[in-house]
């Protein structure tokens, strides 16, 4: 699909995208090189951080990786240092890493909860306090008139409920207070803007393929959607490439993104909950959405 935007609407800027790797990250990343910026990607898979820049790399897009988890204060300083060293400067940072699995809350433990949150919120303040002496005006490789910009990836669970997803709507509401709290404080201190994306479903994603079963993905299921389809990598990506753009260059904590979901069968469920998930912090790794992590 063509871009709406002017292909140097990102001309010499400098991105850092966690979860960068793959899914919703790894669109976000190439669209953003496709534009003009050069691009490090932030993942704890070194296999999925070398195919992703491979592929950036294959479009002419100037890319580097560094593995590293968001849960590290040390691994988050080192790849914000690594970054800056590589490129000379941070414009962006976009806070993508996510986990997720499905589990009701009586089946769901204190430490699987806990996972989920030291990931998507922790991670994700854990990520921007590492980032602020290079985003904040007057900072390394920055003026002294304009800071840079802060987005982070949320979605819509909290603003309302959520089945079998109390734990991942605990950490989409903290991610968004995080946005507003940083947009306010940083904003006025340091000349950051600080905005969100709030995706619901979205198509060809980790989030789908393993949250939601075919058998229940089908023109059903988009009955339920507000336009009757399901959102597009691409969707979330043009909306990250306009808030990282001087087109916004006012703007400061906006969310964009509303979908809805219905509840879904208790067979499916259960069916996931035994068979392909874990409500334990062990093995949410291998239930996560939305990006390497």
């Amino acid at each position: 699909m063509e871009s709406p935007f002017k292909a140097d609407i990102l001309k010499g800027k400098v991105a850092l995208v966690t979860g960068g790797g793959s899914g919703i990250g790894l669109e976000i990343s190439t669209q953003f090189g496709k534009h003009g910026a050069s691009v490090s990607i932030m993942g704890r898979r070194q296999e999925v951080l070398h195919s992703a820049v491979c592929s950036l790399q294959s479009l002419g897009i100037p890319a580097v990786g560094f593995q590293g988890d968001v849960r590290n204060q040390e691994d988050a300083k080192r790849v914000i240092e690594s970054t800056f060293k590589h490129f000379g400067r941070i414009d962006i940072l976009v806070n993508a890493a996510a986990g997720n699995f499905l589990a009701s809350p009586e089946d769901l433990s204190p430490n699987g909860f806990r996972t989920v949150l030291d990931i998507d919120s922790v991670g994700t303040f854990t990520m921007c306090h590492e980032a602020l002496e290079y985003l904040k005006k007057g900072g390394p490789g920055r003026n002294l008139s304009n800071g840079g910009s802060i987005i982070n990836i949320s979605a819509t669970l909290h603003y309302t409920a959520a089945w079998y997803q109390i734990h991942v709507s605990a950490a989409k509401a903290a991610v968004d207070a995080i946005g507003r709290n940083l947009a306010l404080e940083w904003g006025t201190d340091y000349d950051i803007r600080v905005n969100g994306i709030a995706p619901g479903p979205i198509d060809d994603t980790a989030g789908m393929s393993k949250l939601v079963p075919q058998e229940i993905s089908n023109s059903k299921f988009r009955n339920y959607m507000p336009l009757f389809k399901l959102g597009e990598k691409w969707d979330i990506a043009m909306a990250a490439l306009y808030l990282a753009s001087d087109a916004v260059r006012k703007w400061n904590h906006n969310t964009c993104g509303w979908w809805t979901l219905a509840k879904p069968t208790t067979s499916f469920a259960k069916g996931c909950s035994e068979t392909t998930l874990s409500s334990s912090g062990k093995e949410i790794q291998k239930c996560t959405s939305g990006g390497s992590i």
